[in-house]
């Protein structure tokens, strides 16, 4: 089991994301309000805390969550280890679906340019929302299905 450290926004694409006091995941959307959000494979990121610390370089580089973009911080929950197809339920009504781990870094991305080394294209994942809800900051993340 794990847990949500936070829910993140950012109206631009390519740059780090804000934490916000919830969201509201629409189904076959994705965070509303985000600029990630649309009818595609790619609509709610999330990456672990345990990932972030890997790079160790939080409290150098002045890192907190959002910084890798991802709209859900997690921790408690090795993410990146998950199969595609997996099911994940987030809070009492979220459930999502993993679509894809990791994910090609982009030329000029403003995260390699503060840090130097960003986690999110090895170790952050991809999901689709199937049914949607509000989600914030404490609420569990549970794996309910693997395909």
């Amino acid at each position: 089991m794990g847990r949500i450290l936070a829910v993140n926004i950012s109206e631009k694409k390519g740059v780090p994301k804000e934490p916000i006091e919830f969201g509201i995941l629409v189904e076959n959307h994705g965070v509303q309000g985000d600029a990630h959000a649309g009818n595609w494979h790619r609509q709610v990121s999330l990456l672990g805390m345990e990932s972030i610390r890997k790079i160790d370089l939080e409290v150098e580089k002045g890192l907190c969550v959002g910084k890798f973009a991802e709209n859900l911080t997690t921790e408690g929950i090795e993410l990146y280890t998950l199969p595609i197809g997996t099911k994940l339920q987030v809070g009492e009504e979220v459930v999502m679906e993993v679509t894809q781990i990791g994910k090609e870094c982009h030329e000029g991305c403003a995260i390699r340019e503060l840090v130097g080394d960003c986690v999110m294209p090895r170790e952050g994942i991809f999901t689709k929302i199937l049914k949607g809800g509000k989600v914030k900051a404490g609420d569990e993340i549970n794996e309910v299905a693997r395909s």
